[in-house]
């Protein structure tokens, strides 16, 4: 039996950095797992629109497909644009929708990873504060989990961790990029430093980066690296488990 289609769902962006970005990262995957396929569609702004993908795969007598949301935290769009645009999908086809990227100990890994790309050194952890930039979220389940993995980095030696939105800043909730950068200063922190946990850049990313002008270092976005593929991977295998073992495969 054929293995189920890799589905990516990427949001799109006007910005055309973010869809490079997308494709730059199914290409790695693809190299981690050949033979199997994957396809990459967008929600909105880009081509081609994950309902085109799912109409040409019918067409060609796919049945099996698993949906990846390419999403950092379970917020609006996985809970609500995701699932509108599968259901409207060919009946004959198959889809199971994966769980998101977030959280994991793999996406931790390519923070640190992109944060010494950017000059700092394990030596540096702990004199360092960290800024977790993430784009931001209304959706309380994303607001807590962005909280737990800023706790739960914070444990592995830095000086501190704190999380902070690129987006508008929720009343009592986490503060903007430039805000929590002050913050680690007054803290006393040697150096500051700001770690995008975003996937690719855009319109929100680039606000991080604005917002990080006072930091001594700036991390790119997670994009590509190794440990980001991987957890597609990941979560790819967990979605298609229960759905090959209720085809009695």
């Amino acid at each position: 039996m054929r293995r189920p289609v890799l589905l990516v769902v990427a949001h799109g962006s006007r910005d055309p950095r973010h869809a490079a970005t997308v494709h730059d990262l199914v290409r790695r995957v693809r190299a981690l797992r050949p033979g199997l396929r994957v396809e990459t569609g967008f929600l909105d702004f880009n081509v081609p629109s994950v309902g085109a993908v799912l109409t040409s795969l019918d067409a060609e007598g796919v049945r099996d497909v698993v949906a990846l949301p390419l999403l950092l935290t379970r917020a609006f769009h996985a809970k609500a644009d995701i699932p509108a645009v599968l259901a409207e999908a060919p009946p004959r086809l198959r889809i199971r929708q994966a769980d998101v990227l977030g959280p994991s100990p793999l996406l931790l890994a390519a923070l640190e990873r992109r944060l010494y790309e950017a000059g700092l050194t394990p030596a540096d952890t702990s004199s360092t504060g960290v800024v977790l930039a993430s784009a931001g979220s209304s959706d309380p389940e994303a607001i807590a989990v962005i909280a737990d993995i800023a706790r739960e980095w914070r444990h592995t030696g830095w000086c501190a961790v704190r999380p902070a939105f690129a987006s508008a800043v929720i009343p009592g909730g986490v503060p903007r990029t430039e805000d929590a950068v002050r913050e680690l200063r007054e803290l006393g922190c040697a150096r500051v430093a700001v770690a995008p946990y975003v996937l690719a850049p855009g319109r929100l990313p680039d606000r991080i980066v604005r917002g990080a002008a006072g930091a001594d270092v700036l991390a790119d976005v997670l994009g590509p690296s190794p440990e980001v593929a991987r957890v597609l991977l990941e979560r790819y295998d967990q979605a298609r488990t229960p759905l090959l073992t209720a085809l009695g495969a």
